[in-house]
């Protein structure tokens, strides 16, 4: 299947810009082809209006509408076939198995929102009826529930090329919400973008969707990303990266004349704490894990844990041991992007350089390309409290391992700790129950708590939360993954007065729809 290497702007292919790039391949460092051609801010303006033309179409299809486009798209994402895997796996360097893996994460996204939409009660109808009789002042007929915002901008991120992509999360939760959509392509992997966002354009004149319910337009330049952000028809923005490009977009957004939402997943160091019954009972069985749980896709998840607190005591030595042994059999392998590889490699130095820190081990380094070589850092929890640079994340296969002396230290940790996306506990019962306060600190700190597991890897489900406070990211309120993504990207409108003929189906009296509602006061169908 030949690339253009064009841009989507609705259902037209469009190159007005001069600037062309490539993808390259991270394990050889060899460039691919074709060239692409970066948007222009005339192109992402015409992307933007064919999205406010169709969002006025697309926000009044219901809710079985949408789920068919929703499960069409991942109908034609899995008739791309190999061809998606071969140019996915040349543009990322990740094994076959773990992209066929990220594909059926990624129509198995689109089809549980389908689901979600189909029932519709995801809008969360309220009704209060009217009682003309009552005194000393009539009350009214007073009905809300959740209607989508406008054309969103989404950005595509690095570490999933399909998952949190063009076709990921934010695409999904958005178009079931019932919004028009703007694709920013990552310039790491072009050439998947563009299957991809052909199969959702085929998917769209199957469904019968107006043009412009989804554009998608390319470029490794900023220029490109402020264009979607700054444009008024832009009424939100989801964006999965690093913590300077969703700060930059949050700052933009909140410049604009009508601020917008920003829903900005910008990473996270994924604290664990091993509690002491647990290093005594399983310290081993717990370093094993750890060290797979860092290196997992070369440490390029957003939740692999970066940072690990424990009690000092002899279990606590061994830990390290066995942790440091682990990390020295894996090898090295490609990073996402050769920038992705020298920031890794720049963040471990910085981190060696710091007072009180040592790095205990390292990995096997082999192979060409952009690789990237596990490593594990130790220092203690006084190293750790003075100095804040310590808890950044540093995006790759490595983990600061921190030492406390007392209890007091543990709790003390916790508390100056930033927002994170998870926060992890391995404990024995006796030990959630000693540490039942360090509990509630967390509860402050992360998205998602975690007991006796590894925080790597985030199922799609209704009741995950990937999210956290700020750092994390920039709204704690909602979640990236899982089917409660589709609020951020509505909003409640409240219809008062109006006659039975002009309400939504999901606000009538009848129900036409079944949908569970609030009904003066009482949940039900």
């Amino acid at each position: 299947m030949e690339l253009t290497g064009k841009n989507f702007i609705g259902n037209t292919l469009s190159n007005e810009g001069s600037h062309t790039f490539q993808a390259f391949n991270p394990a050889t460092g060899q460039a691919l082809t074709p060239f692409f051609h970066e948007a222009t801010v005339g192109e992402v303006d015409q992307a933007a209006q064919k999205a406010e033309a169709a969002f006025q179409i697309y926000r009044q299809k219901g809710g079985a509408e949408k789920a068919v486009f929703l499960e069409n798209i991942a109908e034609e994402i899995m008739a791309l076939g190999d061809v998606l895997i071969e140019r996915c796996q040349q543009e990322s360097g990740l094994p076959t198995g773990r992209l066929q893996g990220e594909r059926g994460r990624t129509v198995g996204q689109l089809r549980l929102f389908a689901q979600l939409v189909r029932e519709g009660s995801w809008v969360d109808a309220r009704i209060d009826h009217g009682n003309p009789e009552r005194k000393p002042f009539p009350k009214p007929d007073v009905r809300q529930m959740q209607i989508a915002l406008g054309p969103v901008g989404i950005f595509g991120a690095s570490n999933f090329p399909l998952a949190f992509s063009v076709a990921g999360g934010d695409t999904a939760s958005a178009l079931a919400a019932g919004c028009s959509i703007v694709v920013k392509a990552h310039p790491a992997h072009p050439g998947t973008c563009e299957l991809i966002g052909r199969a959702i354009q085929s998917a769209a004149k199957k469904s019968g969707m107006p043009e412009g319910v989804f554009s998608m337009v390319q470029g490794p330049s900023v220029d490109v990303g402020q264009a979607i952000v700054r444009h008024p028809l832009i009424k939100a923005i989801g964006f999965t990266g690093s913590y300077r490009g969703g700060k930059a977009i949050f700052d933009e957004a909140n410049r604009r004349p009508e601020p917008i939402p920003v829903y900005a997943e910008m990473g996270s160091t994924n604290p664990v704490f091993i509690l002491p019954g647990a290093m005594a009972e399983r310290g081993g069985a717990i370093a094993k894990g750890l060290a797979g749980s860092v290196t997992l896709g070369v440490g390029q998840f957003c939740t692999n844990p970066g940072i690990v607190i424990t009690p000092e005591s002899g279990a606590t030595e061994q830990f390290a041991e066995t942790t440091a042994n682990a990390i020295k059999t894996i090898n090295s392998a490609a990073m996402l992007t050769s920038g992705i590889q020298q920031s890794f490699d720049q963040g471990v130095q910085t981190l060696a350089e710091q007072e009180g820190v040592e790095v205990v081990a390292k990995g096997v380094k082999k192979g060409d390309g952009f690789q990237g070589t596990p490593h594990l850092l130790k220092t203690d929890a006084k190293a750790f409290q003075a100095n804040s640079l310590l808890e950044k994340e540093v995006f790759g296969p490595s983990t600061l391992l921190i030492t406390t002396s007392e209890n007091t230290d543990l709790h003390a940790i916790a508390e100056q700790l930033e927002g994170h996306l998870t926060a992890t506990l391995h404990a024995t019962e006796e030990d959630l129950k000693a540490y039942a306060d360090l509990v509630r600190i967390l509860e402050r700190k992360a998205g998602r708590l975690i007991i006796n597991s590894f925080p790597t890897g985030v199922e799609v489900c209704h009741s995950m939360v990937h999210g956290g406070p700020f750092p994390a990211t920039s709204d704690a309120r909602s979640t990236s993954v899982g089917t409660g993504a589709i609020t951020r990207f509505s909003r409640p409108v409240c219809y008062q007065g109006f006659p039975q003929f002009m309400l939504p189906d999901e606000l009538k009296d009848d129900n036409p729809l079944g949908v569970w509602r609030l009904v003066d006061g009482e949940r039900g169908r």
